[in-house]
């Protein structure tokens, strides 16, 4: 058996790697259109900064030390700039001579990736990106002599890039086109992550777009002008698709290459994984782009097992993601609020704002805690987690309750390891178990955050239960303060009618809450409390 990989970076190599293993007779060739294979591409931004400090660090194998190994034939420089399904041969060019070539295969793996979006506005070409060695290289020569940067886009890469740009000293401003900054979350979740950059000396530009690029500046679309030594483009990625779209390969809306659960191509014999191919997503059930490196590494795997006749079946994806920004973590998974609500499906939003371990034990970091679940199946739906230590296992305990269909109100039945330094003997999981039990069996009734000035308005009454010192320090405007130790003498203070109580966080709320119910007088609680109000009123 002939196999033929186009790629040798994450899908690519994971594929032909597993491949060997499986099949020791099969000859096993890949064309890598770089100069370099199987790199640590998660890791580029972090070179830049200096926080890797050698470049051979990024370089996981070589070809030479590819074919040592697993006897891979690994060929860089060559791109493959036509595949024929029916006689099976792609074409093929090398780069450093020109000369083009046929290949046959019996079978075809196509790990093309993505490529990183550039607008065609005026100087950009003076624009870098980040997505493989050479880019890297082209970047930390540019930071020689750099006064300043601008990266416009503040997904995973802008933001990332940004930080590293300021720990080389550089004066960078962040630029992003929406309102807020990490699109996938929800904005009262992306709101402290925008605090931390701005704390950390990063402008941040939101709801602003480049309009051109100078020699060393930029112009944005309101007309200010930004000073840019150096530019950094960040505003996405979309598949490297074009080869199988010339070859007469399905691909679907958003420009992946389609493929069925076997990761198998509209046409016989080739396959695809990786950035290049829709996945399915697990929430919603309809195809979607998820380029992330734990789904490609993960088909390239995959792949090998179909190719070696194994039973496979691609996973749906929930795009569980993790990203550090300097003393934070950002974590997530499955969907976001605002995705919910554009699709019109009912949820339920639970806010916690937790300690990573017992507030006893030194060192304890807070947590911001956000979980969505379907109101009628208590299906989770998504999580988002911003904080210190701990988002991340908070944020994988959740993703693996997803995977394992663990409805919300049953992670208070999760025994997670508890020592004081770990964590709390209600683990802030648990904790999100016992407030969707809550809301599921109408133990307590909640109001969000953007609900707070409509409620208001049709007259209800707020009561802040923190105490006098609490309250002074800021309190949502027209609320009484009266604390929770004394809101059953004082219940007489509270005019008649609708009450939302709250607090700091939320657990005094929904203490005040029950209590005011079971005194005969309407009230909710607002969920997170007084700090994600707050917090997303401050984004």
């Amino acid at each position: 058996m002939k196999v033929v990989i186009v790629g040798g970076v994450a899908g690519g190599m994971s594929a032909a790697t597993r491949l060997r293993r499986l099949d020791e007779s099969a000859e096993i060739i890949v064309f890598e259109r770089g100069a370099h294979v199987s790199f640590a591409n998660c890791g580029l931004p972090y070179y830049v900064g200096g926080v890797i400090p050698k470049r051979e660090s990024l370089l996981l194998q070589t070809p030479e030390s590819l074919a040592a190994r697993f006897r891979l034939d690994v060929r860089v420089r060559h791109e493959v700039i036509a595949v024929d399904p029916h006689g099976r041969t792609v074409t093929v060019r090398d780069l450093d001579s020109g000369r083009e070539f046929t290949e046959t295969f019996d079978e075809l793996v196509l790990s093309t990736g993505a490529a990183a979006i550039v607008p065609p506005l005026p100087g950009v070409e003076r624009a870098l990106v980040l997505r493989d060695v050479e880019d890297v290289d082209r970047m930390v020569a540019a930071l020689g002599d750099a006064r300043s940067a601008v990266v416009t886009g503040a997904g995973f890469i802008g933001v990332e890039m940004a930080e590293n740009l300021v720990r080389q000293g550089i004066p960078t401003t962040l630029v992003e086109r929406g309102p807020q900054l990490l699109a996938p979350l929800d904005p009262e979740m992306a709101a402290p992550v925008a605090a931390e950059l701005r704390a950390h000396g990063i402008g941040v530009e939101l709801a602003a777009e480049l309009a051109r690029i100078d020699a060393d500046t930029v112009t944005l679309a309101d007309g200010r002008v930004i000073p840019a030594d150096v530019v950094v483009m960040a505003i996405g990625v979309r598949p490297e698709s074009a080869l199988a779209r010339a070859a007469g390969l399905d691909i679907g809306s958003g420009g992946g290459i389609v493929v069925d659960a076997r990761l198998r191509t509209s046409a016989p014999h080739i396959y695809a994984v990786g950035d290049a191919v829709e996945k399915r997503d697990a929430v919603g059930g309809q195809a979607a782009l998820i380029p992330l490196a734990n789904a490609a590494n993960r088909q390239g795997r995959l792949v090998a097992d179909a190719i070696a006749g194994l039973p496979v079946h691609d996973p749906a994806a929930r795009g569980t993601a993790i990203l550090g920004v300097f003393d934070l973590t950002i974590a997530m998974t499955g969907w976001s609020e605002k995705r919910l609500r554009a699709a019109g499906r009912p949820f339920r939003a639970l806010h916690t704002h937790p300690l990573d371990h017992a507030g006893y034990y030194p060192g304890a970091d807070s947590l911001s805690l956000k979980l969505l679940v379907d109101p009628d199946t208590d299906e989770i739906l998504g999580a988002q987690a911003v904080g210190g230590a701990g988002v991340d296992k908070r944020i994988d305990v959740l993703a693996t309750a997803m995977a394992g269909g663990i409805r919300a109100s049953r992670l208070m039945d999760l025994e997670l390891a508890y020592a004081p330094q770990f964590g709390s003997a209600k683990d802030p999981v648990n904790m999100l178990g016992y407030l969707a039990d809550n809301l599921r069996t109408g133990g307590v009734d909640t109001l969000q955050w953007h609900e707070v000035a409509e409620t208001v308005s049709a007259g209800t009454q707020l009561v802040d239960v923190r105490s006098p010192e609490e309250f002074a320090a800021g309190s949502i405007p027209g609320a009484r303060n009266i604390p929770l130790d004394e809101l059953r003498e004082r219940l007489g203070d509270i005019p008649p009618g609708p009450i939302l109580a709250f607090c700091q966080v939320g657990q005094r709320g929904n203490s005040a809450t029950r209590l005011l119910t079971q005194l005969g007088r309407e009230a909710r609680n607002l969920d997170g409390g007084y700090r994600t109000w707050s917090a997303a009123r401050s984004s």
